[in-house]
């Protein structure tokens, strides 16, 4: 019988690889807002680039690695990118660090010229938002004048952030961090661990504490059905040493995401009340869908996979 991990990475990617369509901007069949579906695209090259392991991806990305390789080429898509202008810049970085292996680089080298020649730097970012800047300008290669890891991790959210008190109120149902913090949270963590195929360098004194948060956010996204902030949480729990298989907020993560993901793989919603009905038409169904269902293979196959030396 099959476990849980392996349950919830079967039916996501076999959910995403059915869906395909959806993440391509120029698929007549697609049927959601192209802004979007640019974005989408980004987040599939993600998955597929973080599943690239020495021994291969799983085939059940094949076609997902197919269709990266072929946006990755065609010239129109970096121009989607300018329908969002507060995300141009950050949308033209990710393309460009997730380009895939023996492309032709002319779409990307492009796009990373055009990008603004003082987004590369630090004045006025949040700690945070400079761990992901540099994250992705040094995947892709490109020079910039953001602090080293080492002088930004105090000041990150897995180390400067406290949870809630009692009396602290952060929302209606009590969450030990907001949703801003949880988010920033996770995505610090994804950063400094390459998303489960890096070690974060921390103290054990940050560790624990970071562990800390983890547990206590993860406890809550449990408790109310908070499907994408649990996935992302176990891979947080994972990055940060722990192995989510055996903690009891991560045993409980992985239960919920379970009983959450449809019969065709799919998770339907960030949450049980941000969910998609049943009856929601297809285009509808994976603007809802594909974030979470995405991250939740994500997260299965990092934590499947042999842990970084």
């Amino acid at each position: 019988m099959a476990s849980p991990l392996e349950r919830l990475s079967a039916g996501a990617l076999g959910w995403l690889g059915g869906n395909l369509d959806h993440f391509d901007p120029f698929a007549a069949s697609a049927g959601t807002p192209t802004r979007g579906r640019a974005k989408a695209a980004l987040e599939l090259a993600l998955l597929c680039h973080c599943a690239a392991r020495p021994g291969g991806s799983p085939d059940a990305l094949d076609g997902a690695t197919a269709l990266v390789r072929k946006l990755w080429q065609h010239p129109d898509l970096p121009r989607l990118f300018d329908e969002d202008p507060a995300y141009t810049s950050t949308y033209g970085l990710v393309f460009a660090a997730l380009a895939p292996d023996g492309i032709d680089g002319t779409v990307c080298r492009d796009t990373l010229a055009r990008l603004d020649p003082g987004f590369l730097s630090s004045p006025g970012r949040s700690a945070y938002r400079r761990i992901e800047l540099r994250y992705y300008a040094d995947k892709a290669g490109v020079r910039h004048a953001i602090e080293p890891y080492a002088e930004l991790v105090p000041l990150s959210p897995l180390v400067a952030l406290r949870a809630a008190g009692p009396g602290d109120a952060t929302g209606p149902d009590g969450a030990p961090l907001t949703t801003p913090e949880a988010y920033a949270l996770t995505h610090t963590g994804f950063y400094l661990g390459d998303f489960g195929r890096a070690v974060p360098v921390l103290t054990d004194g940050d560790r624990a504490h970071a562990e800390g948060l983890v547990d206590r956010m993860l406890r809550h996204c449990v408790a109310h059905d908070r499907w994408d902030l649990a996935a992302e949480l176990v891979l947080t729990q994972y990055i940060l040493g722990s192995d989510p298989l055996r903690t009891p907020s991560g045993s409980a993560a992985l239960e919920c995401l379970v009983r959450a993901q449809r019969p065709d793989g799919a998770v339907p919603g960030r949450s049980a009340a941000l969910a998609a009905a049943p009856s929601a038409p297809p285009g509808e169904f994976f603007r809802k869908a594909y974030h979470t269902t995405l991250v939740t293979a994500l997260m299965a196959l990092a934590v499947a996979s042999p842990r970084p030396s």
